[in-house]
């Protein structure tokens, strides 16, 4: 801090000797000269007085050492007045980079089996009903998977960013321990781009657990976007459009050979493709999503809806149709004792499943005739029940239950999703600052179209350090 003030006097010293005039003929030159020093070494003052205020303050620099220098030179005095001479201006317009993240370890023991590429969290779709499917029950899993790294700042007021990854594999990479992007999303203003949370869901509705997934019937989706935030008196409401990626299943004519589709293309006899290689989503306009959040001492609420346009095609013969889906999700965290909230979510809407966190579908066959099935949009119910006390400043619990239940079409196979379940409890302990101890109970329950029903239950104990300044209590 003192190295950062008395730097600024060699250069200020310097400017004074350039300042001095060497040919002063008069004696009313040399006066003029003088009065013009003591004006340049007053600026000096008045500038290096400032810098010195900050820096005790414990503020970033206002200038560096070249711009306190032309601060003091009369040819450089319009010039550095635009620099320098509005000290909140020069403030908001210094770039700040923030990087943050934390590293959790987490030890696991499932009681039964789940898919091996999601054994490091429970997510129901991904437990078996055909009991010994993944082998005998029992699994010891350690996982560091949930670890996070980004790096976030502004440039004043109104530009934001945030560029954030972790190691939890998905799609192609799930069951990996890989880097992938959670978070790349800018704002300037009002409007943002980028990826980030839906505009369709709450994620302070995300309750204070240590398992990966969490509640199956939320609505969990980050997607890339472009967003426009208006403000209002009493909340905020958001517009956005969103990229569409249409989730469906071909259901129970997934191994169909492509000639027996109707209107097969000419060359099907010289191809071995499936309806599953055949169609394909086909998305030529963006999801329209809207919102409306009010917070206050109570906490908060918000209502949100979407309009989609969910297309689909065929690679053998070119054709192509839509179907129109819609959903309403209302969510809330309401303050109850102390630092307590109470989290609850209600969704329900037609097409809406690739917002969920888990289980949805948008399109699936609507006939078990293969020449008179259709595409048609699934209806779901999703809710989320959770409650996240605080025992004292050290320790805090959660507890709670989701579920999510789709109408399912009469051509998907018996053996698909219909239904999930999961319900959680845990103690976790604070014992310093930027540590978490954290020990979990989950159980999580299956149903298929057919009735038949797997459950699984397992406990987590996980370590995790966090190297940013948000508060350890806040797990969003």
């Amino acid at each position: 801090m003192c190295k950062k003030s008395v730097s600024l006097w060699p250069a200020a010293v310097a400017c004074l000797v350039t300042a001095f005039p060497v040919h002063a003929a008069t004696d009313a030159e040399r006066i003029s000269a003088l009065e013009d020093q003591l004006r340049q070494q007053q600026r000096a003052m008045d500038a290096m007085s400032i810098e010195l205020s900050r820096l005790k303050a414990g503020e970033p620099p206002l200038a560096s050492p070249r711009l306190a220098t032309m601060a003091v030179t009369a040819e450089h005095v319009g010039a550095a007045a635009e620099d320098i001479s509005d000290p909140a201006l020069q403030v908001d317009k210094q770039l700040t980079a923030t990087i943050y993240g934390f590293v959790q370890a987490d030890t696991i023991y499932d009681f039964k089996r789940v898919d091996p590429d999601w054994e490091d969290t429970l997510r129901v779709t991904t437990i078996p009903t055909q009991k010994g499917l993944y082998g005998n029950n029992g699994d010891v899993i350690f996982s560091v998977r949930q670890s996070r790294l980004g790096v976030k700042g502004n440039y004043g007021e109104d530009i934001t960013y945030n560029l954030e990854g972790e190691l939890f594999g998905v799609g192609s990479d799930q069951g990996q321990t890989t880097l992938r992007v959670r978070q790349a999303w800018a704002t300037y203003k009002n409007f943002g781009m980028g990826q980030t949370w839906s505009n369709f869901m709450d994620i302070d509705i995300f309750p204070n657990t240590i398992d990966y997934w969490g509640p199956t019937g939320m609505v969990f989706y980050r997607n890339k976007q472009a967003r426009y935030s208006f403000p209002l008196n009493d909340g905020v409401f958001s517009l956005s459009l969103e990229d569409p990626n249409t989730a469906f299943s071909i259901g129970q004519f997934r191994n169909t050979d492509g000639c027996d589709l109707p209107n097969p293309s000419p060359d099907c006899a010289s191809s071995d493709s499936t309806a599953e290689d055949i169609f394909q989503s086909y998305n030529d306009i963006p999801d329209l999503t809207g919102r409306y959040r009010r917070s206050g001492d109570f906490g908060h609420f918000q209502v949100a809806g979407i309009a989609r346009k969910l297309g689909y095609e065929r690679l053998d013969n070119g054709g192509k149709d839509y179907k129109l889906g819609w959903g309403i999700n209302a969510s809330a965290a309401l303050n109850t004792w102390g630092p307590d909230n109470l989290m609850l979510q209600v969704v329900y809407g037609e097409g809406i499943g690739n917002y969920m966190n888990d289980g949805g579908l948008d399109l699936v066959p609507d006939s078990a005739d293969l020449l008179l099935a259709e595409a048609e949009t699934v209806p779901l119910l999703g809710i989320v029940s959770y409650y996240d006390h605080f025992w004292n400043e050290r320790w805090a619990s959660s507890i709670g239950w989701s579920m999510i239940d789709l109408d399912n079409g009469a051509g998907q196979a018996e053996t698909e999703f219909k239904r999930g379940q999961i319900a959680t409890v845990n103690l976790l302990h604070y014992p310093a600052d930027h540590v978490l101890l954290g020990t979990e109970i989950s159980w999580g329950q299956r149903e298929n179209i057919n009735g038949a029903v797997g459950s699984d239950y397992r406990v987590q104990f996980s370590l995790k350090v966090d190297f940013d300044t948000e508060n350890l209590m806040q797990r969003k």
